[in-house]
């Protein structure tokens, strides 16, 4: 039986998320108070607003999430693991790592285990692991998510939106592999109450977009 959109509620599962690289304090502050309005799990923001959500954020129970070698993973993995130690040290509890995808293309599963593993071991927070689902195989997608899995990963997440968002088909692939070990955060392209419904349907416990107020108004509105 297919879930009613009255069923679920899509403020639930909403990363309300602003990581347009012009974003202003302005629009930062904008971005945690709709946070507050509707009660969304958390704010995805550019690790330079991680101070100031984290004060605006004080006393609610909104988490402060941030992204790391965003948006090509391609860093090395000295600099992700010294960005996600500052984040977390100035008050992000959620790190969105974009993963090198020059490595799982190359199958160099022992790299990319050692890069997700010592961010996950050193700053001890909740990490998403970005799999850019987009420009995988599938055979591509199930190594990363196994790798990320023993790595220690708090929620396996399909895209940054650069380069393609989510799909239904992908959820369901990570939902397999993650065999309801960790979460499964679906981002990227993300624009109608309908969409968001089925991605949540088929798996997804987190919905990464900006455009969650629009998404939860057009709920109410039915």
């Amino acid at each position: 039986m297919r879930t009613t959109t009255s069923e679920i509620n899509l403020a639930d599962y909403i990363d309300h998320t602003l990581l347009k690289p012009s974003a202003t304090p302005e629009e930062i502050q904008k971005c945690c108070r709709d946070a507050i309005k509707y009660n969304f799990p958390a704010v995805c923001i550019y690790p330079y607003a991680v101070q100031q959500a984290t004060e605006l954020l004080h006393n609610h129970k909104i988490a402060v999430c941030t992204v790391i070698g965003f948006p090509t993973g391609a860093n090395t993995p000295a600099v992700k693991l010294y960005e996600a130690q500052e984040a977390a040290e100035n008050g992000a509890t959620e790190l969105d790592v974009v993963m090198n995808l020059g490595w799982i293309k190359s199958r160099q599963s022992e790299l990319i285990y050692q890069e997700i593993a010592s961010i996950c071991e050193e700053t001890g927070q909740t990490v998403k692991a970005i799999l850019e689902t987009t420009v995988l195989t599938d055979e591509e997608k199930r190594l990363a998510a196994e790798i990320c899995l023993d790595a220690g990963v708090s929620y396996l997440k399909t895209s940054t939106g650069w380069f393609g968002g989510a799909t239904v088909k992908d959820i369901k692939l990570l939902k397999e592999v993650s065999r309801g070990k960790v979460g499964i955060k679906a981002s990227g392209g993300i624009r109608t109450v309908e969409q968001a419904i089925a991605l949540i349907e088929a798996g997804a416990t987190r919905l990464g977009t900006s455009r969650g107020v629009d998404l939860v108004r057009q709920q109410k509105e039915g």
